[in-house]
This record gives structure tokens, sequence and C-alpha cells, in this order.
């Protein structure tokens, strides 16, 4: 609690503030503490785009209704600097979506727009931090030092539902560097991952080559998919929606601590 007094202490200096707010357990856990500290003097802010999963969208929603906080989206197309998946993508889209959100703040007077950056994210590489250097956008968790196990354990002492929720990147980490993305094929990457977590399978990414979809599965997970019942039903669903294969990744999906290698790879989430 002593973090979570410290936090509270920094974000009541800031007197005013735009949260970009994901709905991640990030985000919703620093949302909360800025209510708590600015009541509402906040304003949450969410990127509603093709690349966003609707579920999420609607998560989003749930939560600041919940606590009473005033909620906007801007709506984000996929940017011709993005369209063909660069490498350097993350740094690019951060930079795009965060100028917005400047420009929203400036207009409507916030003195400071917050985000959901930890402590242990600078210990991975993280391109879309640069973006928010440059544009001189505060980090509280990373400030006061608060690590992801802190967000959970202090989320969880809250009641906060999303303590224990897997992290979600947004639907671009799912294809290859330079490939040109479709809306088309967001929304089928949405629909298979939100097939797979309905079948109780909450931490997972598919990751699309053309028309084969592969699938990476936390540890925790792998052998739930070895049930023949589920795995049918899993190929027959994933058919349907216009993947001509189903494949796993034996080496499931790993969070957190990621390198330049593993972006580059196209296989981490950024």
């Amino acid at each position: 609690m002593d973090k979570y007094n410290t936090l509270i202490q920094y974000l009541k200096k800031l007197e005013k503030v735009i949260i970009a707010f994901s709905g991640g357990v990030d985000s919703t856990f620093l949302l909360y503490a800025a209510k708590e500290a600015l009541g509402d003097n906040i304003k949450a802010v969410t990127i509603n785009s093709p690349y966003i999963a609707n579920w999420e969208i609607e998560e989003s929603k749930e939560f600041t209704q919940k606590i009473g906080v005033k909620h906007d989206f801007l709506e984000v197309d996929i940017v011709e600097d993005i369209k063909h998946n660069p490498i350097n993508r993350c740094y690019l889209c951060k930079k795009y979506i965060f100028q917005k959100i400047k420009e929203k703040a400036k207009n409507e007077n916030y003195r400071y727009i917050i985000d959901g950056t930890n402590f242990d994210d600078i210990k991975d590489y993280r391109p879309g931090m640069k973006a928010l250097k440059e544009l001189e956008i505060v980090s509280p968790l990373l400030i006061c030092e608060i690590t992801k196990s802190d967000i959970r354990e202090m989320s969880r002492n809250k009641e906060l539902e999303v303590w224990n929720k897997p992290s979600y990147a947004c639907l671009l980490t799912r294809i290859p560097h330079d490939t040109v993305i479709e809306n088309t094929t967001l929304a089928r990457i949405e629909e298979a991952e939100k097939y797979l977590m309905n079948k109780g399978l909450r931490a997972c990414r598919v990751r699309v080559h053309g028309n084969l979809a592969r699938i990476e599965l936390t540890k925790n997970d792998l052998s739930k998919i070895f049930d023949e019942k589920i795995r049918e039903n899993i190929t027959d669903y994933f058919s349907k929606i216009g993947f001509d294969y189903t494949t796993l990744d034996l080496q499931g999906y790993k969070m957190g601590n990621f390198s330049i290698k593993d972006i580059e790879a196209g296989d981490r989430d950024e």
C-alpha cells in the first residue's frame, strides 16, 4: 500500500489529466487510482480502430461507466505509415495516436496525458516508449516504480476484476512484418481468438501466415487443446472463417521480456 499511496500523491500533483485507456490491467488500475486522486478532473480516452478487438472496447466502456469517469473514443483508421506493418510500426502508431490525444487534451484544457507504462516495461524492447518520451507523455506507474506484479496485487486488493486478466496486445502484432494489413484479416484474427477464449483458452494468440493460422497458448493451456473434441471444433471453426490450415506452436505463447530479435521475428507482441 505504500506504493499505492505514493501513486495517489503523485497523481494529485497533476491536477487535471487525460488517461490513455485501453481496458487492460495497467491502464485500468491507473484509471482507478486517478479517479481516487483527482475525482472529476480526469477523462479516459480509448482508441477505436480495426486493430483493436471489439470486446476490449466494450470492456473499457463497462469499467468507465461502473466507476463514473468521463470517457471518449478516438476513431483511428490504419494510416499510411503502418499499413505495410513495418518493423517500427509500434513507434509510428504510438506517435500518431498520442499526437491525436495531445490535440484533444489541448482543446479541452487538460494539463497532462498519462499512460499505463509500468516499471517492468523498461526491461523489455518497447519501441513505442520512444514515442511517449518524444511527446512528453507522463507514465505515473513507471515514475513511482510500480511493477506488473504490484499492479496485479493492488488490483486484486481493490477488487478490480481485471487483476488476473491476461496481457493483450493489438491485433497488428499477429501479422508478419512487411505484410499489407487488411481489415478482413484483422476481423478474422479477432473472431478466431474470441472463439478460443470462449473455449476457456484465455491467454492465446492467433498468428496468421496467409491462410494459415498458428495458435499460441500458455503452458497451462497447451494440454487442453489436445482434447480431440476441442481440437476438431477449433479446426472446423477456423476453416469456416477462412483458414485453410490450423497449426499449434509448440513453443507456446510468451509474455514479457522481449528483445529486438523477438520483435524482428514478428512472433512476439510489442
